[in-house]
């Protein structure tokens, strides 16, 4: 319903993926939704962790990047392809998401189970990316922690950053949602 009431078409291999709540935004092919557009982190429709022409993945910490693009490589000898639902976001970018997200959920307190301020959003500091399609996610799931790519949140499987000792490690345990994140908290 989301996708039939924003517009936003997803990769044709990914029928069975839903877009996050923090993708809201996305922009169709470029075009852009308000004042705000892929300058400021919108990410139009098949972007992949290759796309350096496109400020959501050029703008992300770059040892995040090559991480990425690495288990990319890896995943694509399996058949899955990893799409960017959302990387980088401007302070405006993540501002507009959170305004969304209490207008849909109804309160600051709900919203934040989905999306952080622009003070506390790792992906405003280029250190997170969401990634699609579920099989991607699934993927990830399973292979991601060889990588250092980790799922933070139980309630986002699409959200991944880079924790380095993950791969010796394992990825820290998972909190519920952003609201259990300390980070969160400041």
């Amino acid at each position: 319903m989301i996708t039939a009431v924003l517009g936003h078409q997803l990769p044709k291999s990914s029928s069975s993926w839903s877009p996050p709540a923090a993708s809201l935004s996305n922009t169709h092919r470029g075009e852009r939704q308000g004042a705000l557009g892929e300058a400021d982190g919108a990410v139009p429709d098949g972007v992949t962790v290759f796309d350096d022409a496109i400020p959501a993945v050029a703008n992300l910490d770059p040892g995040l990047v090559k991480t990425l693009r690495q288990a990319a490589t890896t995943a694509a000898d399996d058949g899955v392809e990893f799409y960017v639902t959302s990387g980088w976001r401007s302070p405006e970018y993540q501002d507009q998401l959170l305004r969304e997200a209490v207008s849909k959920y109804g309160s600051e307190d709900e919203a934040a189970r989905w999306v952080a301020t622009a003070q506390t959003s790792p992906h405003v500091s280029g250190d997170a990316v969401d990634i699609g399609p579920s099989a991607a996610t699934a993927w990830l799931s399973g292979h991601g922690a060889e990588y250092g790519l980790c799922q933070i949140y139980k309630n986002e499987p699409w959200h991944y950053e880079l924790r380095s000792e993950a791969p010796d490690d394992g990825c820290p345990r998972m909190y519920a949602d952003p609201t259990q994140d300390p980070r969160m908290q400041q």
